[in-house]
């Protein structure tokens, strides 16, 4: 009889993957090239997915711009900068295949999104969301906080020549028991970090596990005495896109909030600013992050919709996990948002600032709670105007 596993519904898990990995090649390549079209045209619209696998790379997408974009060394460019310059790991961004298949942009969409009266329409219809949490100092799940600093504290390493043996492919996974809401725990960490064949398998393990693991823990002050997994198959030498394919926009929860969150289904990277996909998660997660910190709920989840060629969502939707402040239900908070936050995509375009943000940073290391970047989606210039609505004791 098959032996059932010690789960509790206490833990939660979230991964993160590291710039090596095939999607967040194309990730970056996608967003490496929608930043090269708003340097040179802030109003271009640009709709850009990359594929790779073995040895090539395709670029696919739609554009309206006057912008003149060099697309296959903007695509070189970010895969020798990750490390990919050699044949003998299966993918090198000198050599590699490279092919462009990009087009106009449809002008049924471009009709939609430059309206009259100077107003934007949204690129599309779909539906975005935005949260926040108290579960740590950043706002976000500690789940998806902790693997992306697992991930970044190994690929710096790994630059700086300090990383024994690591080649560019890497992804963690971290399980938070969240039995204790005040005291969370790290009960697993899993690590697969792609090497050289010629490696020393035990000193290489217990360098993730001592100068990576142990080092992110005792840096949020968090436990020291969890499970931990590494490269659990054994060995990881064949990685990178060599190993696997990899697409745009394939990392959601990733980019996102590591599954903690309801997500919309949209992808981020490629797309400028008229794209709510974009914009709209972004503004939402704003929105989100000011309730929070205004303490208005321990938790706050932001809804979106907006269909294609309206300026202004055509519904707004919160959920605080039955944390909101006691003293006010979810409508009045609703209410309260519509008062406060200007959900129309010009507004949201125009007050963050989007049509000047370096976007190839973001498509790594996720999208939200990044306070080693000035994001203006991550300010919390509304707190004070929402505490105004803090019910008096």
């Amino acid at each position: 009889m098959k032996s059932i596993p010690n789960i509790t519904h206490h833990l939660f898990t979230s991964e993160s993957v590291a710039p090596g990995h095939p999607d967040k090649i194309c990730d970056q390549i996608s967003d490496a090239i929608l930043d090269a079209f708003l340097q040179q045209d802030p109003h271009a619209k640009v709709a850009c997915e990359v594929f790779i696998t073995t040895d090539f790379v395709l670029i696919g997408g739609e554009v309206h711009s006057h912008a003149v974009v060099d697309y296959e060394n903007i695509a070189r460019k970010v895969i020798v900068d990750i490390g990919y310059v050699n044949d003998e790991i299966g993918f090198n961004g000198h050599t590699c295949q490279v092919k462009i298949l990009i087009h106009q942009q449809s002008p049924d969409i471009l009709r939609g999104v430059d309206l009259k009266n100077h107003q934007i329409g949204a690129g599309d219809q779909g539906i975005m969301f935005g949260y926040a949490c108290r579960q740590t100092p950043e706002y976000m799940p500690l789940a998806i906080v902790l693997s992306h600093a697992l991930l970044l504290r190994a690929n710096t390493l790994k630059k700086q020549n300090k990383f024994p043996w690591a080649l560019h492919d890497m992804k963690a996974q971290v399980t938070i028991d969240q039995n204790n809401p005040e005291q969370l725990i790290i009960h697993t960490i899993l690590m697969s970090i792609q090497h050289q064949a010629n490696y020393d398998e035990t000193k290489f393990k217990k360098f993730i596990h001592e100068d990576i693991m142990q080092f992110i823990a005792k840096k949020y002050n968090l436990n020291d005495d969890f499970k931990f997994l590494i490269n659990p198959t054994g060995k990881f030498v064949i990685g990178g896109p060599a190993g696997d394919t990899g697409l745009t926009g394939r990392k959601l929860m990733v980019d996102a909030y590591g599954g903690a969150a309801s997500h919309g289904g949209g992808a981020f990277s490629g797309k400028d600013p008229t794209k709510v996909d974009r914009t709209g998660a972004y503004y939402a997660r704003y929105i989100a992050k000011n309730i929070v910190a205004a303490k208005l709920a321990q938790v706050c989840e932001v809804q979106l919709a907006y269909a294609i060629g309206t300026p202004d969502p055509i519904a707004i939707y919160i959920n605080t996990h039955q944390t909101i402040v006691a003293g006010l239900t979810e409508a009045q908070l609703t209410t309260i948002v519509v008062k406060t936050f200007d959900c129309s995509l010009k507004n949201m375009i125009n007050s963050l600032n989007l049509t000047k943000q370096n976007y190839q940073q973001l498509a790594t290391y996720g999208h939200f709670g990044r306070n080693d970047l000035q994001l203006s989606w991550e300010q919390l210039d509304k707190v004070e105007q929402l505490q105004k609505y803090l019910p008096k004791k």
